[in-house]
Parts: structure tokens; C-alpha cells; sequence
């Protein structure tokens, strides 16, 4: 009971809250509070739409300005050109604002090599085209646009007050928006995104349409923002539409609140609203603007992940962790099932090319239904390029492949891996912001078949104790041990229940007792009616494994058959050991 009502308290408190705020104008107070909390909410809108893009999916934009001000500028020439009601030039300002990201995003995001600060420096350069444009243009013209004739929507009694209600509404909303977004499928996509992007790819995440959902909600919710703020401020400008100020403050709040949790921006707008009014007047305003950069050195010195981030944890570490209910399972090896006769995976004259060089040329190789194929051979012989083909992280030169029939050569790694395709990687890549279960979770969510969500997350506790993981469902990656994160890559690509397994090299750097346990849970994944291909160095678990072993060098298939026959014959001794010790 208690526990119910500890669960049910913040709720409590929230809607106590937008009761409260919803009554503020009728308390009679002066209009400056109305203004002064309309900025607030002002604020706290920006910094959470701007989160939305940057803080849940990790991609930067310095370009906020733009969404803002088309949507300021959209409420300004309906109103005034057209006599349009204030109230509906809102939906048109963010349908204009959301439009313009989706066609940004949609070429930009088709490029993979505009991430990090490419991306910031893009969206900052979309600013000043539109700026531009509409100074040049009759839409300004340089002589700004006049709404004091625009009469104020009357919600209630008083003009600010009318203005202070659509500024809390459109906060409500963003900051429900937000919530939703981060409780979401869509929002754990977007933090896989954030993490890394081709391995949330690989999971079988969207990526391509996540981020173009995000960006046009962050660009919608913003050009909202900037319809209602056209009001407020009643003589819209170029210079004061699309000044630095907006993506440096939405920034500089989102930071200092926790950029990747859906409160954060909220926590950094009120703190610094607050604190910038605090030093408004005179030359006190330069000691607010000095006094807010200390803040932000400190917050990123002290305080990288955000003020709500760094609070959960340090209510975590001051509370017993609840006991969590984990799946105890253990690697048991079932009867193993006779090697079928249908081909899962068929690998057709795959070449891949990356430039001048040629990695694979012409590889031909066909995986029956329940064997292990071990893929050997020299460093550089193609063998990670050959995983990175299958699964669709590198798109194929030539050739044809096919999984159960179906052609994949040309699907996304996304699609391959909905259609029963997971991997491992030779050096483990967690999602590092993410705990062990969030990880599995995230892999079954999106590598298998619809389930609910309680199903989902059965399904992770069943991998993490199959893989020995049991006890760590709530560390981060980076608590983990080589051993550890190795499974936990096990786990990830298990838990999307694969017809066909990729495992890049997931003995390496284990000592001789987890190489043994490694090789029982291989064994039991096969068991189970998994194929596997892996590609492995260690001789010893090649031979106990393998069904066939493929030997790849210089790009081509160079010798295939039983293992104990293939590691045998001098040619394949040759590659590895050099002609002389062969002969």
C-alpha cells in the first residue's frame, strides 16, 4: 500500500501543480507575474522541444532559432496580412516549423558523416539562410511586422492573462509530449540512437525515421513556441527573431537540467529564467549573463549529465535498491539437433569494395538450418567485412545474399535484422547510457516480433541469466568486465530470439574457464534452433564448435570442410604459418 502511494505521488503533485499555475491569473496579482511566468513557460517549452533532437537522440543543433522563428514569423503574416485568429495560426506555425525539419532532416540525415559538430554548424547555417530570406523578402522586408492591432484571444480577463494561459498550455503540452516520447518505443530508439547509432541500426532500430520524428517534433514544437511569442512580444524582427541567444539559452537550460531525461530542460529553464531576472536592470544584467556562464562551467565540470540525472543517482546510492526479480537461468546444453538440409543463409559472388581496395571478391558460401559455421583466417582476410555485409552494416559492392529464400543485399540493417539476422561485435559496443536490462530490452524490442512490454522484459531477464549476467541487470556497461560486456553482447543479440547469428570473435581476450563456459552456451544457443556463423582465432573452440569451417584469404574463399580437415591441410597452414613451416 505504501509503496502504491509512494508511486502515486508524484502524479498527485503534478496535477496539483497545473492546477495551481492554471489559477495563477485569476488570484489578482499584478501583470508582471503573468509576464514573468509566461517566460518561464516560455523557456521550459524551448529547452524541451530542443531536447527532444539533441538531448534524447544525441544530435546537436545550434539551428533552433530557425524553427522559432518560422513560426513566429507564420502567426505575424497570417494575423496581419490575413486576419487569421491568433488561435489558428498556432497549428499552422507548427505544422510550417515541423514540414521544414522533416525536409532538412530528410537530406541531411541520408548523410552519415553529418553527425557530431557538422551537424551543429548545419542547423546554425539554416538559421541564417531563413533569416535572410525573409529579411530580403516582403514577408520583412527589414522594416519588421507590427502585431499591436492583433487582438488578444480573451481565455480570460486580461490581455496577459490570455497570453500567460497560452504559454502554460503549450508547456503542459510539450512537457506531456516529452514524456510520452521518453516512456516510449520511440523515445528508447532515440536513446540507442544517441548512444550509437549504427549498433541501434543493427537492432533493429529506424534510425532514418526516429530521427526524422524527433526533429519534426522538436522543429513543431518549437515553431508552437514561436506563434505564441509572436503575440507576447508584438513587433517581430529579423534581428531579434534569430539572434544567438535563443540556441545558446535552449542549450545552456537543457544542460544544466539533464538534456536526456524529459524534466531536465524544465529544472534548467525555470533556474535560469529565474536567476536572469534576478539581475535584469542596469549593469547588473552583465553580472546575470557572467554569473549564468560561471553556472554553466561548473555544471559541466561537476555536473555533466544535469541536475536531475545527478540527483536520481544520488538518491539511488542513499536508499536500498529494491529486489528486482531476475531470471536464473542456467546454460544447460539440450539434445542437439541434427544439422538440417534447407539453407538458411546463401552468400552469392559477394565483393565489397571500399575504394581501391577490394576486401571481399566473388565469396560464395551457403549455412544450412542449425549448424555452426566457424569463419577462419588471417587478420585482413575479410572475415568482419563479411559479418558487416550480412547483417547490412556495409552495403554490398556485387553479389547476391539471402536469408530463408528472401534477398537481403539491398535491405537496410534494420530491416535484415527484423527479418531474424542479429550480431555480436568484436569489440563490445553497449549502449553506454543504458542499464544491462535496458540494453536487452532495447535488443528485444526491436529485433523481434511485437510483444508487450512485460513479455519483452521476461524475455531480457531470460538472456541475462542464460548468458550469467544475473544480479547486474541494473549496471551500466561500463561497470562490466571484458567478460562481462561479451555476454552481454550475447545477450543483446539472443534476446531478438535470430534465425541466423553473427558472432564477431566473442572468445577473444577470455581466459581458458570462460572460453569453456562460452563454448557450452554456443553450443545451447544451437540447441535451441539457432545457426551460427562466427568468426574465431581461437583454434581450440573452432574445432570443438564448428560444424564446417570457411577459410577466407586476401578476400576469397580459400577452403571449406570439416574442421579437423581444414585446420589440417597444408595450404590453410601455409596462410596462417607461412610456407616454410608448412612444407
Amino acid at each position: 500500500m505504501a509503496v502504491n502511494a509512494a508511486a502515486a505521488l508524484p502524479r498527485l503533485v503534478a496535477v496539483l501543480a497545473v492546477a495551481a499555475f492554471a489559477a495563477l491569473p485569476m488570484a489578482g496579482l499584478p501583470a508582471f507575474y503573468d509576464s514573468f511566468f509566461y517566460l518561464v513557460f516560455f523557456w521550459i517549452s524551448l529547452a524541451t522541444s530542443w531536447a527532444i533532437l539533441s538531448g534524447f537522440a544525441g544530435y546537436f543543433s545550434l539551428g533552433h532559432a530557425a524553427f522559432f522563428g518560422i513560426g513566429m514569423y507564420t502567426t505575424a503574416v497570417l494575423t496581419t496580412w490575413f486576419e487569421v485568429p491568433v488561435l489558428l495560426t498556432i497549428p499552422a506555425a507548427a505544422g510550417l516549423a515541423a514540414l521544414f525539419g522533416v525536409v532538412i532532416g530528410a537530406v541531411v540525415f541520408r548523410l552519415r558523416r553529418l553527425r557530431g559538430e557538422l551537424f551543429a554548424l548545419l542547423t546554425l547555417s539554416v538559421t541564417f539562410v531563413i533569416a535572410t530570406i525573409i529579411l530580403n523578402t516582403p514577408i520583412d522586408g527589414g522594416a519588421g511586422i507590427f502585431m499591436s492591432a492583433v487582438p488578444i484571444p480573451n481565455l480570460l480577463p486580461t490581455p496577459t492573462g490570455s497570453i500567460y494561459l497560452m504559454g502554460f498550455v503549450l508547456c503542459v503540452a510539450t512537457l506531456v509530449i516529452a514524456w510520452k516520447v521518453a516512456h516510449s518505443r520511440l523515445g528508447m530508439g532515440l536513446y540507442a540512437i544517441h548512444d550509437d547509432e549504427d549498433v541501434a541500426e543493427s537492432k533493429g532500430v529506424p534510425t532514418f525515421r526516429y530521427k526524422i520524428a524527433a526533429f519534426a517534433l522538436s522543429a513543431g514544437i518549437a515553431g508552437a513556441v514561436g506563434g505564441v511569442h509572436a503575440l507576447y512580444v508584438g513587433f517581430i524582427t529579423v534581428a531579434g527573431t534569430f539572434e544567438l541567444t535563443v540556441p545558446l539559452f535552449v542549450v545552456l537550460m537543457s544542460v544544466i537540467g539533464g538534456a536526456r531525461h524529459w524534466f531536465g530542460p524544465a529544472v534548467g529553464a525555470t533556474f535560469i529564467t529565474v536567476l536572469l531576472y534576478a539581475f535584469i536592470s542596469g549593469g547588473e544584467a552583465m553580472v546575470g549573463r557572467a554569473i549564468v556562464g560561471v553556472i554553466l562551467i561548473l555544471s559541466i565540470l561537476w555536473l555533466p549529465d544535469g541536475v536531475i540525472p545527478a540527483a536520481k543517482a544520488w538518491f539511488a546510492r542513499r536508499r536500498p535498491a529494491p529486489k528486482r526479480h531476475s531470471a536464473e537461468v542456467a546454460p544447460v546444453v539440450p539434445a542437439a539437433r541434427p544439422v538440417g538440409d534447407r539453407n538458411v543463409l546463401e552468400v552469392r559472388g559477394v565483393t565489397k569494395r571500399f575504394g581501391g581496395l577490394q576486401a571481399l571478391s566473388g565469396v560464395d558460401l551457403d549455412v544450412r538450418e542449425g549448424e555452426i559455421v566457424g569463419l577462419v583466417g588471417p587478420n585482413g582476410s575479410g572475415k568482419t567485412t563479411l559479418i558487416n555485409v550480412i547483417s547490412g552494416h556495409y552495403p554490398l559492392s556485387g553479389g547476391t545474399i539471402a536469408v530463408d529464400g528472401a534477398q537481403i543485399g539491398t535491405l537496410s540493417a534494420h530491416e535484415i535484422a527484423r527479418r531474424g539476422v542479429a550480431r555480436t561485435y568484436q569489440i563490445p559496443r553497449p549502449f553506454t547510457n543504458m542499464t544491462v536490462l535496458e540494453n536487452v530490452v532495447a535488443a528485444a524490442t526491436f529485433g523481434g516480433a511485437p510483444r508487450p512490454a512485460r513479455e519483452i522484459r521476461d524475455e531480457a531477464l531470460h538472456w541475462i541469466g542464460f548468458t550469467g549476467l544475473s544480479g547486474k541487470e541494473e549496471m551500466l556497461p561500463a561497470a562490466l568486465n571484458l567478460h562481462e560486456r561479451k555476454f552481454l553482447e550475447l545477450a543483446r543479440a539472443l534476446a531478438a530470439r535470430p534465425k541466423l547469428l553473427l558472432l564477431d570473435e566473442v572468445l577473444s581476450g577470455l581466459n581458458p574457464a570462460e572460453v569453456d563456459n562460452a563454448i557450452r552456451l554456443v553450443r545451447a544457443i544451437r540447441a535451441q534452433g539457432a545457426t551460427i556463423v562466427f568468426v574465431e582465432h581461437l583454434m581450440r573452440a573452432v574445432v570443438e564448435l564448428s560444424d564446417r569451417v570457411a577459410v577466407l584469404n586476401e578476400g576469397k574463399l580459400f577452403a571449406l570442410g570439416a574442421p579437423r580437415e581444414v585446420m589440417r591441410d597444408p595450404r590453410v597452414v601455409s596462410i596462417y604459418l607461412g610456407k616454410a613451416y608448412a612444407a
